[in-house]
């Protein structure tokens, strides 16, 4: 199975591009599915803030039964893992990742959670300490299903995808400008779960503030090569996630649309005044 969706959805530079000028916050995520058609989310803010149940509970009632979340980790879970300046000595990350899966505990009842995302960071080298911490990220979240992202290429190697398999965990596969530092584009199916994310692919990557970092939109050319490639890992895996990140003015929802029409997925919803699709 094929889900498509977007990283984030409530953003107010999407007003009047994707969605009416007029909506309401509460009204984006039922607009999301039902009018945008979209049958998955990737929920971004928890990085920031830790979930909670009462705000789980209300993003799932305002989604149909066969909507899919799916979470990133907090920071704390990744980013901020180090008792150290050099990065030497592991934090007891325990007590956060109690509070994290907490939080989601409304979505873990009701089978509404897809998997979550673990994206480590530039600086998470490929080591043993670190693929034992991988190992501890899993096991303290209490069988959800995991993928993981890396964000140093470092990782990319037989070896990574050979310890992802033996531990049942997810590859995140991202696409990035070509650049020498970033990730390079590479398909795998290291679980049951498959992961796209897309981030985009603007060369001034490093020179661009964060908002502007994500200021791209794939052409229809673009998209068509990554759909052999889609159709490959769902082939070998039961659901395969595809989110596109760049969320700059709308370009997001604009690409996971086209991405549905290209793999015949649902109808494209009616264009209204004012709006991108």
């Amino acid at each position: 199975m094929i889900k498509i969706g977007t990283s984030g959805f409530s953003f107010e530079d999407w007003k009047g591009v994707v969605y009416p000028e007029n909506i309401t916050k509460r009204n984006m995520l039922p607009y999301y599915e039902k009018e945008l058609g979209f049958d998955t989310l990737e929920v971004n803010f928890t990085y920031y803030r830790l979930p909670s149940t009462n705000t789980m509970l209300g993003m799932m009632r305002r989604t149909s039964k066969d909507f899919d979340f799916v979470v990133k980790s907090h920071r704390e879970m990744t980013h901020e893992i180090w008792a150290d300046s050099r990065r030497k000595q592991l934090k007891d990350t325990s007590e956060v990742f109690s509070k994290f899966v907490y939080g989601l505990r409304p979505l873990i009842d009701e089978g509404r959670l897809g998997c979550v995302l673990l994206q480590f960071p530039s600086f998470f080298w490929p080591n043993k300490p670190n693929t034992d911490y991988i190992l501890a990220c899993r096991d303290m979240l209490d069988n959800i299903p995991v993928v993981v992202e890396f964000r140093n290429k470092a990782w990319v190697k037989e070896d990574t995808f050979n310890f992802l398999i033996e531990s049942n965990l997810g590859f995140c596969c991202p696409d990035e400008p070509p650049l020498p530092e970033l990730m390079p584009f590479t398909p795998r199916a290291t679980s049951d779960i498959g992961y796209f994310r897309f981030h985009g692919r603007n060369m001034n990557w490093f020179k661009a503030s964060v908002s502007e970092r994500y200021n791209y939109l794939y052409s229809e050319d673009e998209l068509k090569e990554f759909v052999p490639r889609v159709k490959e890992v769902a082939g070998r895996t039961v659901k395969t996630y595809n989110f596109f990140n760049n969320c700059h003015a709308g370009a997001a929802a604009r690409n996971a649309q086209m991405m549905k029409n290209l793999m015949g997925m649902g109808k494209k919803p009616e264009r209204r005044q004012g709006e991108l699709f």
